[in-house]
């Protein structure tokens, strides 16, 4: 039996628990993660990462490689009797300070194969075929036994290990979970149709809304069809996709995943213990698939909790600074469930009948969380706001705001020409971008924050701004002492 000691255990090497050891792994963090399965997802699960998933990809330079294997999209439309009654992407093109105003429609596991392998390069592959029997908590923080009776001693655990969570259940944190009457297939292929097929999300209208089509990436595309029963069978799925298709007709030349799941509403009591434990994605928030919410979501924890953790474990924040992962990110969920809880409940229930109308009309509303974009923390104004990206120079170079963005350190941007300041924090870069073209040095034409000083944290999310006059003050925040 042996003891390895580390910075943070991570339990659960899907989507989320990979990104929050890569994540630490940019911060030079020392990280063990560990997961029961053999390697990382092959196919199905979740299948389209949203605008603001893209920017955070592209802060924590992953985007150049993942972009060109997805497919963009942007537009829903509905269907009725074999007919087109309406297309919409508005929510989309309103967005603001937003380069990829789309989906990109690509499989779970083209993002867990790549996170897999940068953390083989980094020299922190995952523990496969492992499974944890104990946590305990201790003066140095966490101890962590394994089946094999193995024990790694960690200052943090996370817990990433999905829906039946064995971190959630050993600490005993409650999850009421919620069971709408609500099942569905799910069906990956390789499709033959005399449909007019175009790479967008089309509702089709029959006695209800009960079948959707989803582009993927390649040759592949995605049914979900609502059986409201656990007892089907794949022909009965199929059948049900014809029936709203008429007279359209379609077969699958190939059949690469299917699946059914019925919809379960959660969000746990509390995301973390004692400052030590903490929970994210499925762990701690589960809700229909409808708005392609979960595997965003889950992202998006992971980016908050990591920069957090850095800064505490180098000594550059209070412990308080943790607890502000679950005053955040927990409201997140709850308006993720209302969002997704909404839309699949109008899949059945509609008083004019009109149910992917409906549905359509849902996702305008709630464009904030299915886009991302919408997401933001505090009460209002520009601190807690997402930071726009926009297009700027370097000299001669057109580049933009979010390629000069790091996760490891917060960001300083000085919108003016005023003198630098001299005496910043070790972990904040500082970038000027001026307002009149240059030969040299970054330069915009036209900018949301022309005359200020803007501190934008790891995340891509504001912590101040004030003026560029100013600078003095913006180092008396609450988080950067």
């Amino acid at each position: 039996m042996s003891t390895k000691v580390t910075d943070i255990v991570i339990i659960g090497a899907g989507p989320v628990g990979l990104m929050c050891a890569y994540l630490g792994q940019l911060c030079g963090l020392r990280t063990i993660i560990i997961d029961k399965s053999n390697g990382p997802l092959e196919v199905g699960r979740a299948d389209a990462l949203n605008a603001r998933s893209l920017q955070l990809l592209e802060v924590a330079k992953l985007f150049d490689t993942l972009y060109p294997l997805g497919k963009p999209c942007n537009t829903s439309s509905v269907w009725a009797d074999g007919k087109f009654i309406s297309r919409q992407s508005a929510w989309w093109d309103a967005l603001e300070g937003c380069l990829h105003k789309h989906f990109l429609m690509l499989g779970q596991s083209f993002v867990e194969k790549l996170l897999d392998g940068k953390l083989n390069e980094m020299g922190a592959a995952v523990l496969r075929t492992t499974s944890v029997e104990n946590i305990e908590l201790n003066q140095a923080g966490c101890l962590t036994t394994l089946t094999s009776g193995d024990t790694i001693q960690s200052t943090y655990v996370i817990g990433a290990d999905g829906s039946q969570s064995f971190v959630r259940k050993h600490f005993s944190i409650p999850f009421e979970v919620v069971r709408p009457q609500i099942v569905w297939a799910v069906i990956d292929g390789v499709l033959d149709t005399d449909f007019p097929k175009v790479p967008e999300i089309i509702v089709f209208q029959a006695e209800t809304s009960d079948v959707a089509w989803i582009p993927r990436e390649g040759e592949i595309d995605r049914f979900y069809v609502r059986m409201d029963t656990k007892d089907f069978t794949q022909e009965e799925a199929i059948a049900k996709i014809n029936r709203a298709m008429q007279p359209h007709q379609l077969r699958f030349k190939e059949i690469v995943w299917f699946s059914q799941f019925s919809v379960k509403e959660s969000v746990a009591e509390k995301y973390w213990v004692h400052d030590r434990v903490f929970l994210a994605g499925d762990a701690c928030h589960i809700h229909s698939v409808n708005g392609g919410q979960g595997l965003n979501t889950g992202l998006a924890d992971a980016f908050n909790l990591m920069w957090k953790i850095n800064m505490t474990l180098k000594g550059w924040a209070p412990a308080k600074l943790l607890q502000s992962y679950e005053d955040e990110r927990q409201p997140v969920a709850r308006s993720v469930i209302d969002s997704s809880g909404e839309l699949v409940r109008s899949t059945k229930y509609s008083e004019t009948g009109t149910h992917a109308q409906d549905y359509v009309k849902i996702v305008e509303k709630r464009a904030g969380n299915i886009t991302g974009m919408g997401i933001r923390y505090g009460n209002g104004g520009a601190e807690g706001a997402r930071i726009h990206d926009f297009e700027m120079h370097d000299g001669a170079i057109k580049t933009r705001l979010y390629s000069l963005l790091d996760y490891t350190r917060f960001t300083l941007l000085i919108f003016s020409e005023v003198e630098l300041p001299v005496d910043v924090p070790p972990f904040v870069n500082v970038i000027q971008i001026a307002s009149q073209k240059s030969d040299a040095g970054y330069w915009a034409d036209n900018t949301p924050y022309n005359g200020q000083a803007v501190l934008v944290r790891p995340d891509a999310y504001i912590e101040s701004v004030t003026p560029s006059t100013q600078l003095h003050s913006m180092f008396e925040q609450r988080h950067l002492q």
